[in-house]
């Protein structure tokens, strides 16, 4: 291109270059700003559900910590807060277990009676009726243990999406842990799912999303 070629392009014509550098630097501009949008979100567990529909959680019938059969169209009318474990867990469960009897006692005794929290076994080899209630009790009186065959418990945990399996331990066949998911679900009065809590969440942070679902769904 010669010195007349290129002073046909006046200085008000933008190359081809130049549009794509604009472009690429709107692109950024908007990418920083949803970034910025979600990180300041972020510890809204409730804000960061997602648009789309995850099909979690379902109906199961178990036997409860009292010896009674129950679905989960008894819970109607309530959110559960479900959570997997054992009562042989050494850390996980007593742990998660305790945030859950805080997070309740937190809400105060007309928040808290609208939400059930279940416990339910990946154990049943061990977790009886019997050894679940006075496992339970020991957290929060409204804490139900859930139990039942090994077909039931893996029904319901594949509903849930919820990983667990045994590891043999040395000391003989009932010598065993149990590798499971530390996940604390919620679901609606509806039995729908609405969200989740990682292990770890601190029970303000529970508490707090807990209320903030109860009050826009009265």
């Amino acid at each position: 291109m010669n010195k007349e070629e290129r002073k046909s392009d006046g200085p008000g014509t933008l190359t081809k270059a130049a549009v794509a550098v604009t472009a690429l630097a709107v692109v950024v501009m908007i990418g920083w700003s949803q970034f910025r949008h979600a990180s300041t979100d972020s510890h809204n567990v409730l804000d960061n559900r997602s648009p789309v529909k995850i099909e979690i959680g379902g109906p199961f019938t178990l036997t409860d910590h009292n010896g009674k059969k129950v679905s989960a169209s008894d819970y109607r009318g309530r959110s559960m807060l479900i959570f997997f474990g054992y009562t042989y867990c050494p850390d996980v469960c007593p742990t998660e277990l305790s945030t859950i009897a805080e997070a309740m006692d937190l809400l105060g005794p007309a928040k808290a009676d609208k939400v059930q929290p279940l416990f339910i076994s990946v154990d049943p080899n061990r977790d009886t009726p019997e050894v679940l209630a006075e496992y339970v009790t020991q957290f929060h009186p409204s804490i139900v243990g859930l139990t039942g065959t090994d077909a039931e418990i893996a029904e319901v945990a594949k509903s849930f999406r919820t990983y667990y399996a045994r590891a043999k331990g040395s000391e003989g066949e009932d010598d065993y842990t149990v590798d499971h998911s530390a996940t604390t679900f919620l679901m609606g009065p509806n039995g729908q799912f609405e969200t989740t809590f990682s292990y770890g969440t601190p029970p303000e942070a529970m508490a707090a999303a807990l209320e903030k679902f109860i009050d826009q769904n009265l």
